[in-house]
């Protein structure tokens, strides 16, 4: 898929827009004032594969830990302001690598003024962040509710608000929890405008139901070739929203690394815990997050399995109390059940000697 030539901005040592990688983002639900439990989050957000952090900053105490904690980590660091200007400018000079505000909840133009003159002379780029329960009274009139049109138009009006203060450094996000509003949103926009996309969600739900909607909304927004950074959002350990964004672009084809696990979805030929060996097969592969292209398959039975298993790199196929390793597609050897795990870790540890052998 085509992905659409937005500008390209930097953010801390990364840049989105401009043909970068899409750019896997969450926030921590932290008190940022509380620094040592949120760079530890942060860091446990690192290691899942996050790419760049958000906090909120409702207070100066959040606004002077900015500083400390962007000392301790290594992605981009990003301030969430809702109302108060003293606040996106405090946390601009404590170091944020970004911000991310909504001028019409900042206050008159002389406030959002101040921040941008902050923003300049720092270089740091703001994120002008609209959502479907921010809109303004005069859109809500206008469009009779909130639509689609009305979120485009008021992220627009106040892109052009910091454009006419001369400054470009601008990423877009406008955000519904009604996936096909967000969806025909983002299609408006994107003919709109050549500033990167921040996609997601918003307010999606829990780790079920919130990574189904995100999966259908970004998964079309994505395929579509809309969007520079990506953010699950989830009632939950935000680790969680890393790990389903992964996978939305890893499923699209738009990022590489990680081993991809299939699974057959039991019968009751299935003499093996699937169940339970399947999802400990999803946890063990994250050690692996280096490898590419590769395929791990876990089948119930030895009926189907080998013959669904072969177009994975390897594969279980189920027994009594034991499992068919199948390499490539060929039956290799019986593994007793309780051995599986390592044996299919043994297996990817030689995988990556191999890919790292290879260079590739």
């Amino acid at each position: 898929m085509g992905r659409k030539d937005t500008k390209m901005i930097r953010i801390g040592d990364r840049t989105i827009g401009g043909g970068s990688p899409i750019a896997i983002q969450s926030m921590c639900n932290t008190k940022t004032e509380n620094v040592g439990a949120t760079v530890a989050q942060i860091h446990r957000l690192e290691d899942a594969g996050c790419e760049i952090v958000r906090v909120t900053v409702p207070t100066i105490e959040a606004a002077k830990a900015v500083k400390e904690i962007r000392q301790e980590i290594r992605i981009p660091l990003v301030a969430d302001i809702h109302f108060d200007y003293k606040m996106a400018i405090a946390a601009i000079e404590n170091g944020a690598d970004k911000i991310r505000i909504n001028p019409g909840n900042i206050g008159d133009t002389d406030r959002v003024k101040a921040v941008v003159e902050a923003a300049k002379a720092h270089q740091v780029p703001i994120r002008v962040g609209v959502n479907s329960g921010s809109l303004e009274k005069a859109l809500l009139e206008k469009y009779k509710g909130v639509t689609a049109e009305g979120l485009v138009e008021s992220a627009l009006d106040k892109v052009r608000l910091i454009e006419e203060l001369d400054y470009d450094q601008l990423v877009i996000s406008i955000k519904s929890s009604d996936v096909r509003m967000c969806i025909r949103a983002h299609e408006l926009i994107d003919q709109k405008t050549d500033y990167p996309l921040h996609v997601g969600i918003t307010e999606a739900g829990t780790l079920y139901s919130g990574t189904i909607k995100s999966s259908v909304g970004l998964g079309i927004i994505l395929h579509e070739g809309i969007g520079d950074t990506i953010r699950v959002s989830l009632t939950g350990d935000p680790v969680e929203e890393v790990k389903s964004a992964k996978s939305i672009l890893r499923t699209l084809g738009l990022k590489e690394g990680g081993v991809e696990v299939v699974s057959c979805p039991t019968c009751g030929r299935t003499n093996i815990d699937l169940i339970s060996l399947a999802s400990k097969v999803e946890t063990m592969v994250e050690e692996f997050d280096q490898l590419k292209g590769v395929k791990v398959a876990v089948m119930g039975c030895v009926v189907n399995g080998p013959g669904e298993a072969r177009e994975a790199d390897i594969g279980i196929a189920g027994g009594i109390g034991e499992g068919l390793l199948i390499r490539k597609g060929q039956p290799v050897r019986k593994v007793p059940e309780e051995e599986i795990i390592d044996v299919l870790r043994q297996e990817l540890v030689r995988m990556t000697k191999e890919q790292t052998a290879s260079g590739g």
